[in-house]
């Protein structure tokens, strides 16, 4: 195991022990589906480490348009802007279709806004992935990728 994998996977462990610490002590008044939503990007995050990506936000918001991305991360040279839903049971619907019309414009939306930011001349390539985390007790972690989910237009990769 090469030395970034150990890292990611020390910081992964320490994250979760932090929340295990303090859902006892009952710091947490969040919704138990938020809670849930934060624990499946923390575990997006960390898989997206595994396999080479640089994650350089998370909840991303402009401040003048609702919304946010969960995770933005580089891919290479790909620049991707990624929605991450999380599940605790394989329902008959999967996760990623939860990323409908609206949310996919708003996705849009604010990747525009990042991208304008940037202090490169020229925008770069951009991707739009969806990530599904299912969490079912009793289970390993899983993971569905979906890379150039939907794109700039509206039709869909699911």
């Amino acid at each position: 195991m090469n030395l970034q994998k150990m890292r990611v996977g020390w910081l992964e462990r320490s994250l979760a022990g932090l929340n295990r610490f303090a859902n006892k002590r009952g710091s947490n008044a969040m919704p138990a589906h938020l809670v849930i939503g934060i624990e499946g990007e923390d575990a997006a995050l960390f898989h997206l480490q595994r396999k080479g990506y640089t994650v350089v936000a998370r909840r991303w918001s402009s401040g003048d348009v609702p919304g946010d991305v969960d995770l933005i991360a580089w891919d290479g040279p790909m620049l991707c802007f990624i929605e991450v839903k999380t599940r605790t049971a394989h329902d008959l619907t999967p996760a990623e279709t939860a990323v409908d019309e609206h949310k996919r414009s708003v996705l849009r939306r604010l990747a525009r806004r990042y991208v304008r930011q940037l202090p490169q001349q020229s925008a770069p390539p951009v991707r739009f992935d969806v990530i599904s985390v299912y969490q079912v007790p009793g289970h390993e972690r899983e993971f569905q990728h979906f890379e150039g989910s939907f794109g700039w237009g509206e039709s869909t990769h699911f």
